[in-house]
């Protein structure tokens, strides 16, 4: 009983890893549009996000991995400043100055396009096993497909106000884009979408780094001191003359740094590189979009906000996709697993006992020649 328990935690750590990682990065959205509405600058909040994380993140990777971890070779080492560069000095500079250009949410909605950016280019370089007559990877492919068209849905259209369990909304998101103009919004728009493209590939060049260095922690780490030093050289350029960027006090600044610090880089890395391990870039993109409906559920609950028929319909949307690509990729890591030792085994060990019945038969033989050739000496001495 107690093994059936432990292998289906097994199973369900993959997806409980992915699931968290959407509540932190619920409440990193709110904490960082916070800060930088306050005045923090974008480009400072990444340098002390990364601070923190390798601060809480170094210790368990020098400890716990100093056995496993192995040789850092050259080629590893230029594979980790990429890795450092994509993440935290491209992708997220331009997320949160998209955020600053428009909102939370729309930084949110946008963001939503990465799972099928992701799968595109793995299935480009041969990480996703995509067989189009295949009905698992219809389904990866559909439902990839259903979770950003989900998504666009919450995101574009609004419909009638959905009045459930009693609760009246507030008028506060009435407005389009949340009050944000069109010009701003392009101009996030772009800078989003280009994010999303680094991350992608960071997602991808993470699952390669992972099979040559195969110590999460310590990657973890090497990400946040490279990510550090790289995004500390673009912020001392962009904030060369503004030294009061570099101030933090007990505000909402210091949090928003703190928690996306420690949740959203340093676990964020250390789960994504173990959930890859196991089930590919694909699979931890895929569950993006969920974030943007934990979003909404807990506006409604806790904030009072209205609940739209566009938004409970695209959240619907994206279960049934998610559900989809779960289910595709699962059969991925069910077929292969009885080819490979069954007809081999037996094959070597009728191999191994013929040998074995012949060297022993042989050396019968020769024990009774012997005997038969001792035998005729005696017979002729006598």
């Amino acid at each position: 009983m107690g093994g059936n328990k432990e292998k289906l935690f097994n199973r369900m750590k993959p997806f409980i890893g992915v699931v968290f990682l959407q509540f932190g990065y619920a409440g990193m959205d709110v904490l960082s549009k916070a800060a930088l509405n306050k005045g923090m600058s974008n480009y400072v909040l990444v340098v002390y996000r990364h601070i923190f994380a390798l601060i809480a993140m170094a210790p368990f990777a020098v400890i716990l991995e100093k056995k496993v971890r192995p040789k850092m070779t050259l080629s590893i080492f230029i594979k980790i400043m990429l890795l450092s560069f994509l993440e935290p000095v491209i992708d997220q500079n331009l997320y949160y100055l998209g955020m600053k250009y428009t909102t939370a949410t729309f930084a949110v909605s946008m963001y939503n396009v990465l799972p099928a950016i992701t799968f595109v280019m793995a299935w480009i370089l041969r990480l996703e096993k995509v067989k189009l007559k295949s009905i698992h990877s219809q389904a990866k492919v559909f439902g990839t497909l259903a979770t950003v068209a989900g998504a666009m849905v919450m995101t574009l259209i609004k419909g009638p106000v959905l009045e459930l369990f009693g609760t009246h909304g507030s008028n506060m998101h009435n407005q389009p884009n949340g009050g944000v103009n069109l010009q701003h919004a392009i101009k996030g728009s772009v800078m989003i979408t280009i994010g999303c493209f680094s991350c992608a590939c960071f997602m991808i060049l993470q699952a390669i780094t992972i099979e040559s260095y195969p110590a999460e922690l310590s990657l973890t780490a090497w990400i946040c001191l490279l990510g550090t030093v790289e995004g500390g050289i673009v912020a001392l350029i962009m904030e060369r003359r503004n030294f009061s960027a570099w101030t933090l006090k007990l505000d909402t600044k210091l949090l928003a740094a703190v928690y996306s610090g420690i949740v959203c880089s340093g676990m964020a890395y250390y789960i994504q590189g173990a959930v890859m391990k196991e089930r590919g870039p694909v699979f931890v993109t895929t569950f993006n979009p969920l974030c943007m409906v934990i979003v909404a559920i807990m506006g409604f609950f806790f904030l009072a906000e209205q609940m739209y028929l566009g938004r409970f319909v695209g959240a619907i949307i994206i279960m049934v996709g998610l559900y989809l690509v779960v289910w595709g990729k699962g059969k991925d890591y069910e077929l292969p697993s009885p080819i490979t030792k069954d007809p081999i085994l037996p094959a070597k060990q009728t191999i191994e006992e013929s040998n074995g019945k012949e060297e022993h038969s042989n050396y019968e033989l020769n024990n009774l020649s012997n005997l038969g050739a001792g035998k005729v000496a005696q017979d002729e001495q006598v």
